[in-house]
């Protein structure tokens, strides 16, 4: 950029009030503002931070209701929009984000080199023997999934909340859709990849003092299971049929209907089979043997394209 962009900072504060001070104190001057947003936190965590932090970069955000994480960091990122910010960095208010690691977080966006940049904890292996082992398992669970509902094939770990993004790409994305809750990190990468954005993994620690996570995984992954399979549905319709298509998209749709024409077909004749108490003919195992092997063989293919199908060119690039 040509002049030192306007990076704001957005904190949602729900049950952080120990931890929270030690975090603004930490936040450099590189930063131009500070939004922290009370979700109607029972300690009154956005009293506390106006009556104990003299920063005037600050700017505490009261939500009537608790809205979730998620409704809480649009609400931030609304008010930073609004006041014309470039890049929007969002950090945790549990002290378990270094917010040290913002000039680093900031630069890939601020040089054009990305759209939204996103922590990694599983960058070095060394690292992974500070988190939790049921922490390691889930967020490996997780990743996994969201590879297949955002089409960043490349990027792990996706429920790290230590995010920056450019404030031209967040213009595009409607923040009143995205999801409230724990899934808002996956959806903003589902809501990013629908318009082509890039998106660069930034190696980072994790710091743990021993403070309980408000992310309980094993209570969440039916849910993420099942909003990873509808934005998985979702993505595939709006990239490969309704904004491009491709040969992937005849790929795709030649594999679902041979799969389901051999198990269907296997099925019927395997019940028929066992009505007569015969052994079905070779012609006919033949017949839908090959339909599933070649429908899995295209599904295959389709799967591949997909995951060399990542944007490459930034988005805020090629927007005014």
């Amino acid at each position: 950029m040509d002049k030192s962009p306007k990076i704001s900072v957005v904190i949602p504060c729900y049950r952080v009030k120990a931890q929270v001070l030690d975090v603004l104190s930490h936040i450099g001057d590189e930063v131009t503002r500070i939004f922290c947003v009370d979700d109607a936190c029972p300690e009154q965590s956005g009293l506390f931070i106006e009556q104990h932090c003299k920063d005037r970069r600050l700017k505490v955000i009261y939500l009537s209701r608790n809205q979730g994480v998620g409704g809480a960091v649009m609400a931030g990122y609304a008010a930073a929009l609004e006041e014309g910010a470039d890049i929007v960095v969002k950090l945790d208010g549990d002290g378990q984000m270094d917010p040290r690691l913002i000039p680093v977080m900031v630069r890939p966006v601020a040089y054009g080199l990305a759209d939204y940049t996103k922590g990694n904890r599983f960058y070095s292996l060394e690292n992974l023997k500070t988190m939790p082992a049921l922490r390691l398992f889930g967020n490996a669970a997780l990743s996994f999934m969201s590879k297949f509902s955002t089409g960043y094939w490349n990027i792990t770990d996706p429920v790290n909340g230590y995010t920056a993004v450019s404030g031209k790409v967040l213009r595009l994305l409607p923040l009143g859709k995205i999801s409230r809750g724990w899934f808002f990190e996956t959806d903003m990468m589902f809501r990013l990849n629908t318009v082509g954005a890039v998106i660069v993994d930034v190696p980072m620690d994790a710091l743990y003092a021993g403070e309980d996570s408000n992310l309980k995984i094993r209570k969440v992954f039916l849910e993420f299971l099942w909003k990873h399979t509808r934005n998985y549905i979702k993505r595939v319709f709006y990239n490969y049929f309704l904004r491009g298509f491709s040969f992937a998209s005849v790929e795709l749709v030649l594999g679902l209907a041979l799969m389901s024409y051999g198990v269907g077909f296997s099925l019927v004749k395997w019940a028929e089979a066992e009505a007569r108490d015969q052994y079905a003919s070779a012609g006919t195992v033949m017949i839908g043997a090959l339909s599933i092997i070649i429908g899995f063989q295209l599904l295959l293919s389709f799967l591949n394209e997909d995951m060399r199908a990542l944007p490459r060119v930034p988005l805020q690039s090629r927007l005014p």
